[in-house]
């Protein structure tokens, strides 16, 4: 079962585990995420990036070591990561990879209500699905190869990519399965569906 946390934000969790590394001021935080292409898998934004850390120095799972200036740039504050933060850190990513969770997804509710829509139109609208998973496949693929050859990273710190675009390449065949199944009207309850979008007769009205 989930925990808790102090501070839920998935952002808190790429910050503490930065820190996890080394201690670093915020502007590091976001140069090593990108360096590393983590903004791929966490939304990364400056604000929100202060606010959390903001929240965890709040919450004792951080705190400022020390301030530097370097040249003319504004003073930084280096940040470190206290006991009560690796101790929830390490909580939090040990949760995260052991205990499946039910994601509420945007396509999963629009699916729920596909009778809705006339068979015809749940195909033209399931094939545009796919001309678009198609095109995203193709650029999440291109993505993780540049960022293996560019940035020389092991796979090991590339495996949430693979599985994002696992999971898209998996949802790609599977909208693919359904739109054959609707056209050659063999997926169950597909004339119950047609009915329900039938003209009605005069002695109907």
């Amino acid at each position: 079962m989930a925990s808790k946390r102090k501070v839920s934000n998935p952002l808190a969790l790429a910050v503490m585990a930065l820190l996890f590394e080394r201690p670093m001021h915020p502007y590091e935080m976001v140069s090593t995420m990108r360096e590393r292409g983590k903004h791929e898998a966490i939304k990364l934004r400056y604000g929100s990036l202060y606010s959390v850390v903001g929240a965890l120095e709040r919450e004792g799972l951080i705190v400022g070591l020390e301030t530097r200036r370097e040249g003319r740039r504004p003073e930084r504050t280096v940040y470190g990561i206290t006991d009560a933060g690796r101790e929830e850190f390490l909580a939090w990513l040990r949760e995260l990879l052991r205990e499946p969770i039910k994601e509420y997804t945007r396509f999963a509710a629009g699916l729920s209500y596909l009778p809705a829509l006339p068979p015809e139109e749940a195909v033209d609208l399931l094939e545009e699905r796919v001309r678009l998973l198609e095109n995203e496949v193709g650029e999440m693929r291109s993505r993780l190869d540049d960022v293996a050859e560019e940035l020389d990273l092991p796979r090991l710190f590339v495996v949430e990519n693979e599985h994002e675009l696992v999971l898209r390449e998996a949802e790609l065949e599977w909208v693919r399965g359904l739109v054959r199944e609707i056209k050659a009207g063999t997926i169950g309850g597909i004339e119950g569906w047609r009915s329900f979008h039938r003209e009605p007769k005069e002695g109907d009205r």
